[in-house]
């Protein structure tokens, strides 16, 4: 491991796969705001590359240095889709696939739900279950903001630009609703085993009015949100933490029992909990980036043999 400034620079490969992942943390004032960011170069030594990638509560927005990473919805038959320069993934309840032909670089910020609703001084409704191009969602002085990502000398320097760019943003956006802070804060604080009818009781909120503030600033409903929460942390433990029977993490976890486990898992991450956890536990640790190798098949066509990616795009 190489330090650039404040910044970790990780080489790795998994004899298929090389990457180079740059980490930092966020300033402290930016936590609430930015979960994590990256910078990535990437190769697969055999071509093309595939991932599968669960949701999470968070928004990511790629800037994309090239060539461009395809993304296919899983809701649209796997039509592939480009968005040169780099997009924006709303939260989503649904994994998707992604792919390059071999190489790929570029910077990953994640935002928190309630960051990028001041980020982007938008609906976050607008973005849920969705893909945009990142230039269209970014105001006018900004739209080539990739580009001058991409020429910057190096990841500090990228991080920089990015930390102005997200307190900016956030300084001059209007203020969220405090009961819907407080309750998605209460959401995590929980890890999203938290009652709903306690948490709408408290909001003082009717149920249908608290959902429409969530879908606004946090782009899915509280009861998902939680669920997201809840499956995201599980995902986390099946890569790192001890081997558990399914009844066990369904206790663990906040889970009726053992059948709802498996419904999430199979809903989120399209399999089942003994394949997520044979997939993450297979792959490389200590680096951002976890990686298996696809079979060698055409561009274009995503199969259920993937490249795996747990956590979003590189989180």
């Amino acid at each position: 491991m190489a330090s650039v400034g404040r910044t970790q620079v990780v080489s790795e490969t998994d004899g298929a796969v090389t990457w180079e992942i740059a980490t930092r943390g966020p300033a402290p004032a930016l936590r609430p705001y930015i979960r994590d960011f990256c910078g990535y170069t990437e190769r697969g030594l055999l071509g093309l590359v595939r991932r599968t990638e669960f949701p999470g509560v968070q928004v990511v927005v790629i800037f994309d240095f090239g060539p461009d990473i395809t993304v296919c919805d899983n809701r649209d038959r796997h039509r592939p889709c480009r968005f040169p320069g780099g997009f924006v993934a709303g939260l989503d309840d649904r994994y998707t696939f992604v792919e390059h032909e071999g190489t790929q670089r570029g910077l990953q910020l994640n935002l928190t739900p309630l960051g990028a609703r001041l980020f982007f001084d938008r609906p976050m409704s607008e973005l849920s279950g969705r893909v945009v191009q990142v230039s269209d969602l970014l105001p006018r002085a900004c739209r080539s903001l990739t580009d001058r990502l991409a020429s910057l000398r190096d990841w500090d320097a990228r991080f920089d630009v990015v930390e102005r760019l997200v307190t900016q943003r956030v300084s001059e956006a209007r203020e969220l609703n405090p009961v819907v802070t407080w309750a998605y804060r209460e959401i995590e604080r929980h890890n999203g085993s938290v009652e709903m009818r306690r948490l709408t009781r408290e909001s003082g909120y009717s149920p249908t009015h608290l959902i429409a503030l969530f879908r606004d600033q946090v782009g899915l409903p509280p009861k998902l949100v939680a669920r997201l929460t809840r499956f995201e942390r599980l995902v986390r433990h099946l890569r790192t933490g001890p081997t558990e029977t399914l009844a066990s993490l369904a206790a663990d976890f906040g889970y009726y029992d053992q059948a709802h486990l498996v419904r999430d898992m199979r809903e989120f991450a399209g399999m089942t909990p003994t394949q997520v956890r044979t997939l993450i536990q297979e792959t490389p640790g200590g680096t951002m980036f976890e990686t298996l190798r696809a079979s060698q098949v055409s561009p274009g066509v995503v199969s259920d043999s993937t490249v795996l990616q747990v956590d979003g795009y590189a989180s």
